[in-house]
């Protein structure tokens, strides 16, 4: 399939006109117009870019590109490394931010609820990004859902909260979302699972009674970005290749 469609169809499918975003959403950086070989990962990182190209690949798609809001917008240093080198492999970058988040089917929060066996009984959060809802099974320990995520995610959990309590609504957002925290809290939910904790959440945690999980940044949203390259290779015919570099954060 050709670049440009690739692009149109996603910036529907993901609705990305209707986010405001830190990073811009869709091609951030041109390749070559044909793709036959598309390879997803988490961070367009220069480690992912050398193993997509020693996969073939005509194009990547990512969660995380590049352009942030802040940061300095000269194409120097690392970000001369990584662009120069996907010019001068001619491989096209695609990247989806709050919008891969937030779709109800192929998004991070999505997937990683179901993996989970979660059922999404409502959205919170800026732009409706964050995930409420309950355990399929109809209550469990703090315990059992931590050993359920270590296993999921290949990767020992941040836990604040007693690991007897029971658990019966959940609210949860991969990434970086603590600052949902609170409002979380005002939901009247048991557990919270983001990627990452702060100081300051401990002790949210611990006054609230409300448990915190930190499952990584990282491994709470490897399953967005999978998904999205799993479904772009049904609809189009194209091969896809998901690609994990792992990350300790």
């Amino acid at each position: 399939m050709k670049l440009n469609e690739l692009e149109i169809y996603l910036n529907q499918f993901l609705d990305v006109a209707r986010f405001r975003d830190y990073c811009p959403n869709g091609l951030q950086v041109e390749g070559r117009s044909e793709i036959r070989q598309l390879i997803s990962g988490v961070t367009a990182s220069f480690e992912f870019l050398q193993a997509a190209i020693q996969a073939g690949a005509d194009a990547v798609i990512v969660h995380h590109g590049y352009f942030w809001r802040g940061e300095d917008p000269c194409i120097v240093g690392m970000k001369h490394r990584r662009i120069s080198y996907l010019l001068a492999h001619d491989i096209g970058l695609l990247a989806y931010h709050l919008p891969l988040d937030a779709h109800p089917e192929l998004g991070n929060n999505a997937q990683l609820g179901r993996k989970l066996g979660f059922v999404e009984t409502g959205r919170f959060g800026e732009q409706g990004i964050a995930m409420q809802g309950s355990l399929l099974s109809e209550v469990s320990s703090l315990k059992a859902l931590r050993r359920n995520i270590e296993c999921l995610l290949s990767r020992k959990p941040l836990v604040i909260g007693d690991d007897e309590r029971l658990v019966r609504r959940i609210a949860w957002c991969t990434g970086g979302a603590q600052d949902y925290f609170e409002e979380a809290i005002r939901l009247g939910v048991d557990t919270f699972i983001t990627g990452e904790i702060s100081e300051r959440m401990v002790h949210a945690a611990r006054e609230s009674g409300v448990a915190f999980i930190s499952a990584g940044h990282h491994a709470t949203e490897r399953y967005g970005i999978q998904a999205l390259g799993e479904h772009i290779s049904r609809k189009f015919g194209v091969a896809h290749r998901f690609i994990d570099i792992d990350s300790p954060v």
